[in-house]
């Protein structure tokens, strides 16, 4: 019995010195992480969220101190319509060199709706161009924009995927090589297992989804949903938009 008690009074000292080990080490950790994190407010906002492979989808300067970010579907007339008339015309021109430029920069989110059964190619299509030449993928998501009547669902509902894909390549710009696009958008040797792309396009939609994003376009201002951005916004709109919110 005595060489019992001992046993388990070394054991009970054992046990105490190493749970008191265990929460000192913890509340060291998190005394660290929080001065680390504290730390990094001195600084310069961060980039939103976006993955660093998928950077060209940010128009302007990546380190400017305000985020609009935009959720568009290549096949959605009204994505269609903000792109070509406010992106393309106002507002980068303003972002990349004007009024904006280090003050406000913007995300392309791609937010494919399912129920277009042919909007999961067109964005695959716009991510392997994004992988093979990063600095033209404005220059194909403008080509998408332009031709998404031809992916709509009646003039899809006739082909193969294996033909809508082609037809995505087709468009690709020149100058770009349209052979590494073709093998990006090719079908892995399992029967269910994607495209080269598959992972970028599941980033994209598990972001959507987090955020709660319904509505194309939809747009975040500083990771924010705000409502009274419309795709019928012409330039004056937007401007009353920037200046109202621009305090960098």
């Amino acid at each position: 019995m005595h060489q019992r008690a001992i046993v388990w009074f070394v054991w009970s000292i054992i046990m105490t010195f190493a749970v008191t080990f265990a929460y000192t080490h913890d509340q060291t950790g998190v005394t660290s992480s929080t001065s680390r994190h504290s730390h990094h407010h001195h600084h310069h906002q961060p980039t939103r969220s976006l993955q660093p492979s998928l950077s060209y989808l940010t128009i302007g300067n990546p380190a400017s101190p305000h985020t609009l970010e935009l959720y568009l579907d290549f096949v959605c007339p009204y994505s269609a319509k903000i792109f070509l008339n406010a992106v393309d015309s106002v507002l980068k021109p303003w972002v990349t060199e004007g009024t904006y430029a280090g003050k406000v920069k913007l995300v392309f989110r791609l937010q494919p709706q399912p129920w277009h059964g042919s909007s999961t190619f067109t964005h695959e299509a716009a991510l392997a161009v994004g992988r093979v030449a990063p600095n033209r993928f404005y220059d194909y998501a403008i080509e998408l924009f332009k031709a998404q009547t031809e992916f709509f669902d009646i003039p899809t509902s006739t082909l193969t995927p294996l033909q809508i894909r082609e037809k995505l390549v087709s468009l690709v710009p020149e100058g770009i090589d349209r052979k590494a696009v073709g093998e990006l958008l090719e079908l892995k040797s399992t029967p269910n297992g994607g495209v080269g792309v598959t992972d970028d396009l599941k980033y994209n939609i598990k972001l959507g989804r987090q955020n709660g994003i319904h509505v194309t376009p939809s747009a975040l201002w500083d990771g924010l949903l705000t409502q009274e951005v419309s795709s019928s916004w012409a330039k004056n709109e937007w401007e009353w938009f920037l200046k109202a919110r621009v305090t960098a």
